[in-house]
C-alpha cells in the first residue's frame, strides 16, 4: 500500500462534522482527495451526506514590492494557462507569488519568491492579511505583504523566473496611481493582485508617511 502524499492530510476535526471516508484519488503534485461526510446545520439537525472533491496545493505567499519614495510598484507578467482555458487573457499581470516549500516561513517565502522574480530585495515587509483563494474546492491559503523596494526605472527591470522550472516572468514598474487604476477597471483580473493591491490602497497613506520618515 503506498503511504498518503504528505500534502494529502486527514481532515481536522471539527464541532459537528463526521467524516465517513478520505481517499486520495489522484497522487500526484498536488493531490486530489474525495471526501464523504455529514454535518450538523446550523438549525441543529442532521444533515445529509456529501462528497466533496479537495485539491490540495497547501499554503503560498504573494508580495508587492513598493518603492515609497518615488510611490511606483512593482507587478509581473507571465502567462497562465488555466486562465487561457478559464476564458480570460492568459499573460496576466500578477504580484509576485509561489507556494511555500515544507516548514518555510511565509515572510522568508515571500522575500524567497521577491528575489527569484523580480531580482528585487526589500529591507521591509508588512503583512497585508491572510486568505483562502478557493473554498469552494481547494486548500490553498496565502499570505500577503507589502515590501519596501528601490525599484529600478521602467524598461529596466528585465525578465527574470527559474530557468529550471522554466519560468518565463516579465517585471512591470508603474506608478502606484496606475495601478490601483488598474485594479478599479478590471485589468488585475486574478484574485491574488487584486488583494494586495486592494489592501495597499487602504494602507498607502499612512505607510508614505511612516515608510519615508526614517
Amino acid at each position: 500500500m503506498n503511504a498518503r502524499p504528505p500534502r494529502a492530510t486527514p481532515i481536522p476535526s471539527h464541532p459537528g462534522l463526521t467524516v465517513l471516508s478520505d481517499e486520495v484519488v489522484w497522487d500526484g503534485r498536488f493531490p486530489l482527495q474525495r471526501i464523504r461526510f455529514r454535518r450538523i446545520r446550523f438549525d441543529g439537525t442532521e444533515g445529509g451526506v456529501q462528497t466533496w472533491e479537495l485539491w490540495r496545493r497547501g499554503q503560498a505567499v504573494a508580495v508587492l514590492p513598493w518603492d515609497p519614495w518615488t510611490d511606483r510598484v512593482a507587478l509581473i507578467e507571465q502567462f497562465r494557462l488555466p486562465a487561457l482555458a478559464g476564458g480570460f487573457d492568459p499573460v496576466m499581470v500578477e504580484c509576485p507569488a509561489g507556494l511555500l516549500e515544507p516548514g518555510e516561513d511565509p515572510l522568508e517565502a515571500a522575500r524567497r519568491e521577491l528575489a527569484e522574480e523580480t531580482g528585487l530585495a526589500a529591507d521591509r515587509m508588512e503583512p497585508l492579511g491572510r486568505y483562502i483563494l478557493s473554498q469552494g474546492g481547494c486548500d490553498e491559503g496565502i499570505s500577503l505583504y507589502l515590501a519596501r523596494a528601490r525599484l529600478p526605472e521602467p524598461g529596466h527591470a528585465g525578465t527574470h523566473g527559474l530557468r529550471s522550472e522554466h519560468e518565463d516572468i516579465r517585471v512591470l514598474v508603474l506608478p502606484a496611481s496606475e495601478a490601483l487604476a488598474m485594479l478599479d477597471d478590471n485589468r488585475i483580473a486574478n484574485a491574488t493582485g487584486a488583494l494586495c493591491l486592494a489592501r495597499f490602497a487602504r494602507r498607502r497613506e499612512a505607510l508614505m508617511r511612516d515608510w519615508t520618515g526614517e
